[in-house]
């Protein structure tokens, strides 16, 4: 069994309790995919109980989304309580680059938390690594996507000032902590048209996270692994039905992947 496969394993095994406080678009997904491959989801984003919670959390995820004035304070709270107690954060930046609130937001979050790992679309990153970056509300741009040849320089440079393992997601998925850097190309194009894809690979980070977390690189490559193989999985069996057809699919394929699937499937890079 590779590393990978034995990571995301270890998932099923553990049960890791997996806090979020993410938003209310996709939340759902990120609740259903983490019962899924065998995490444990709360969703508290009151700050005494989020407080509460976060301190028996195996990892917590912080996910940007529908940012509003009241769970600002009680993420970076919540970051820091995890933080204090040695357990794994994990930063979605969703439309870092669109709003002076989440540029604002983005910013006093990386610096004031320390994040284990950083997941983004190639927009979210650029901007957060201090490229230009042309997002599109909280989608990716055409133009960033076109300039992938610089998705790498990106993810570098904000894990080396970070210290976080850095994910850029899309139809290649780069995975770096600087030192190391991993390139998967599992995945099919009918991910991109669902609401939620990237906030449920957030959600996958945590749980791999919160069952390995002395091993950081290696789980968000499996996570980001485990998502890709689905939605190829997806595909096969639903996607000529339709999107609502190819989000069940998806859902059963997470349900159902296990470390010999993704030993079998595993496409990727360690380039």
């Amino acid at each position: 069994m590779n590393k990978y496969a034995d990571l995301f394993q270890n998932v099923r095994a553990v049960k890791p309790l997996v806090h979020h406080i993410t938003n209310y678009v996709t939340v759902n997904d990120c609740a259903n995919v983490t019962i899924a491959v065998g995490g444990s989801p709360v969703m508290a984003d009151e700050m005494t109980d989020a407080l509460d919670i976060v301190s028996i959390a195996s990892a917590l995820v912080l996910n940007m989304g529908t940012l509003n004035e009241r769970t600002i304070p009680v993420m970076l709270a919540a970051g820091k309580v995890a933080n204090a107690k040695g357990i794994p954060v994990v930063f979605d930046p969703v439309g870092a680059g669109a709003s002076k609130l989440r540029n604002e937001t983005a910013a006093r979050l990386s610096g004031e938390v320390v994040l284990a790992a950083v997941r983004g679309n190639i927009s979210e990153i650029r901007f957060l690594a201090g490229l230009r970056s042309r997002t599109k509300g909280v989608d990716a741009s055409d133009a960033d996507i076109a300039d992938a040849g610089e998705a790498k320089r990106a993810a570098k440079s904000l894990a080396e000032r970070t210290g976080s393992v850095v994910a850029i997601t899309g139809a290649t998925d780069i995975i770096t902590n600087g030192k190391n850097t991993v390139s998967v190309s599992n995945g099919v194009a009918m991910l991109g048209s669902l609401t939620g894809t990237g906030c449920m690979c957030s959600s996958l980070i945590g749980c791999c996270l919160g069952a390995n977390p002395d091993r950081p690189f290696e789980s968000v490559v499996a996570a980001l692994l485990s998502m890709g193989i689905a939605g190829e999985i997806a595909h096969e069996k639903a996607g000529h039905l339709g999107g609502g057809s190819f989000r069940a699919a998806l859902h059963d394929a997470m349900s159902r992947m296990n470390a010999p699937t993704l030993e079998r499937r595993a496409k990727y890079d360690e380039a």
